[in-house]
């Protein structure tokens, strides 16, 4: 083995051109540089600045069967949408946007010896109700009118067409085989592929699609001679290997259950390999049989070499990726060798975690830390019943005060309710003052059996239940909360204010918000948006749009008021309630509503994490750290990344106040609306 470029830039994705006399790779993760081999001289064919790379392996490109050029993704100016860039190989020139579509289009590949490409658009799939995420399809542009015009033709047009080739090629084979031989004849035909000559004039008027459905998508794939598309699809209970018929538009499932990974054809175009659900397998597409492809092995691993590696690859990407290049004016080479001390003394990931968020920390910012999640399959796994207990029952067994709304293990027919008794579980007694979760220690989804007793009728009685998990009762117990806020709002405004809570920001908490203003709170005269608790995502520009609607015109037909424009957002008075718990997204958020003016903010301060953050798996997949990588910066220029948001309306929940179920954040938004 010997290395082809020494540098210290990081180098990675490598491809060799079709002719084999150079490879391109990737530098600094955006940059494609070519080498050749011959001369070992490299040269950059498509500066960094065309691309931004959010985590490693989102970066795309392919040679041309010509060698001659990179079709690649690319960014425009000063916009993050995806487009599909077509780049010269030799350098020194821009690339050439063939999609330019204001859609998220990538992963090009090229098909029918050049004279076409196809990719992935989300322009005509489902979109989420957020801006982010939805179905996507199969693109293809002609880059030859030809080829178009070929791919055009009927199916029997096609046939008579390819009859007629056959025989044109058979009368040159019999003439090349009069002055060479077999072998020679070969050996040229590998080495000379006639350069691609690309029509681009009217390239958006041989745009196809490809797919007949939109769909989740993973790995695609066309056939040599372009008459056949392979792709992985979701549509039901996961991904499914699918083919469509491209002259006659006939689709069906190749194979179901394949999962989503990456299809590759064989060269002669019989075979499709597929990598997906952690093995690889090989189809034959005659026959539709699967042969899998065992592949084993043995390592030694060296634990502390690895976790060195490991340290130093997190310091290196920070380094690299942090969002201001000056690392806060933190000295990283200093605290490099302040912490790599520590390295001989750990044994256990629990303790390297530890470390590297205490090293991550020194850079004064959000979306740091290292976690590590420990996997037992055999560990404790503690279950709930979705009830309240009287804490200040002393006798044996636990006092229900209170069934959360909606607990599964509550059939018609059960008798289980406030002030019942649970005495056993599976006929262990419960005895007061001991500790009873070992009980329901991996009860899950399992039938257990419940003594109980209603001290009120004193009848005892037994009931098969099937616990749930923490994370269901956790679920139960948040849309408690939520009802109960809703309820507060509705006495204190006398059912004039509207209540809804963003649990996250994402696309199921948009149509949360989005259901709930526009359905139940639609008559209301004002709404509370309450972001308190939520860690974040990407819905700040969702949601300012949403709440910032402005009436400008009144739909009426024949006297029958049928609302306004703009009909789907509110164009009411609104506040947005925030904590100290609000994180990331929800700081950016509230940020925005307060930079629209669209209403005022209660509660208390947000601390400045405004950050889009890269939390990337290591090469132990039980540690995740974390890098704050995507600054976000006001229009005066202030990072939002340590801006501490300040409410309009300071309002500290004393948790003295809050236990006897006031919420005085709530009742001051309800109070402020109301003054509206």
């Amino acid at each position: 083995e010997k290395a082809l470029v020494e540098t210290e830039d990081e180098e990675f994705f490598p491809r060799y051109s079709p002719n084999g006399k150079e490879v391109a790779f990737l530098a600094e993760r955006t940059e494609i540089r070519v080498i050749n081999l011959a001369t070992k001289a490299i040269r950059t064919v498509l500066d960094k600045k065309w691309n931004y790379s959010y985590s490693d392996g989102d970066q795309y490109y392919n040679w041309s069967p010509d060698s001659k050029w990179i079709m690649a993704n690319i960014l425009q100016e000063d916009q993050w949408i995806g487009e599909i860039g077509l780049v010269d190989a030799q350098g020194g020139k821009d690339p050439i946007n063939l999609s330019e579509s204001g859609f998220n289009e990538g992963g090009a590949e090229w098909g029918m010896e050049g004279k076409m490409i196809y990719w992935e658009s989300n322009r005509d799939g489902q979109k989420n109700r957020a801006s982010w995420g939805g179905e996507t399809d199969i693109y293809a542009m002609f880059l030859d009118q030809k080829a178009y015009d070929k791919f055009k033709l009927t199916e029997e047009e096609f046939e008579l067409l390819e009859d007629a080739e056959k025989e044109d090629k058979k009368e040159d084979d019999e003439e090349d085989d009069k002055k060479k031989d077999k072998k020679d004849k070969n050996n040229e035909e590998k080495e000379k592929v006639d350069p691609l000559k690309f029509d681009l004039e009217n390239k958006d008027d041989r745009i196809i699609r490809l797919t007949i459905h939109s769909s989740s998508l993973g790995s695609y794939i066309l056939s040599k001679k372009g008459d056949k598309l392979y792709y992985m699809s979701r549509f039901e209970k996961g991904y499914d290997l699918w083919e469509t018929d491209l002259r006659t538009r006939e689709t069906k499932i190749l194979m179901k259950g394949t999962g989503s990974g990456k299809i590759e054809l064989s060269d002669d175009g019989k075979y499709l390999f597929v990598n997906a659900k952690g093995g690889i397998y090989r189809i034959e597409l005659s026959s539709k049989k699967k042969k899998s492809i065992s592949i084993s092995g043995e390592m030694l691993l060296d634990r502390a070499a690895e976790r060195a590696y490991m340290f130093d690859h997190i310091w290196k990407q920070v380094k690299e990726k942090f969002y201001v290049e000056d690392l806060h004016d933190v000295n990283w080479d200093f605290y490099r060798t302040e912490y790599q001390q520590f390295l001989p003394h750990i044994n256990n990931n629990h303790d390297f975690a530890a470390m590297e968020s205490e090293l991550l920390g020194e850079l004064n910012a959000s979306h740091t830390g290292c976690r590590y999640f420990g996997r037992n399959s055999t560990g404790d796994r503690t279950a709930a019943l979705g009830l309240f207990y009287d804490l200040d029952y002393d006798g044996d067994g636990l006092k229900i005060v209170e069934v959360m709304k909606k607990n599964p293990i509550i059939t018609k027919e059960s008798k289980i309710k406030a002030g019942v008794i649970i005495e056993k579980i599976n006929d262990n007694k419960i005895i007061s003052g001991e500790n009873y979760y070992p009980l329901l220690n991996r009860k899950a989804g399992k039938y257990t059996l419940l003594s109980l007793y209603d001290p009120t009728t004193k009848k005892r009685w037994e009931e098969t239940v099937k616990p749930i998990s923490l994370g269901y009762e956790f679920n139960l117990r948040y849309h408690r909360w939520v009802e109960q806020r809703r309820d507060i709002v509705k006495e204190k405004s006398g059912g004039k204010i509207g209540y809804v809570h963003v649990r996250g920001m994402n696309n199921n908490s948009y149509k949360d918000v989005y259901s709930e203003a526009l359905g139940k709170n639609y008559r209301k005269d004002a709404l509370i948006v309450d972001t308190r608790f939520n860690g974040g995502g990407w819905l700040h520009d969702d949601l300012t749009t949403f709440l910032s609607g402005k009436v400008y015109m009144n739909i009426l037909p024949r006297g029958q008021k049928l609302g306004t424009e703009p009909m789907f957002k509110w164009n009411k008075p609104s506040a947005v309630l925030m904590s100290e718990g609000n994180y990331s997204d929800a700081h950016l958020f509230p940020a925005a509503y307060q930079m629209l003016n669209i209403g005022p903010l209660v509660g208390m301060p947000v601390a400045g994490t405004g950050t889009a953050v890269w939390w990337e798996t290591l090469i132990d997949n039980t540690l995740v750290f974390g890098i704050p990588q995507v600054g976000m910066v006001d229009n005066e220029g202030n990072f939002m990344e340590n801006t501490t948001l300040h409410p309009d309306y300071k309002i500290n929940n004393d948790p003295g106040v809050v236990i006897t179920g006031v919420d005085q954040q709530l009742e001051k938004a309800v109070e402020v609306l109301m003054e509206k």
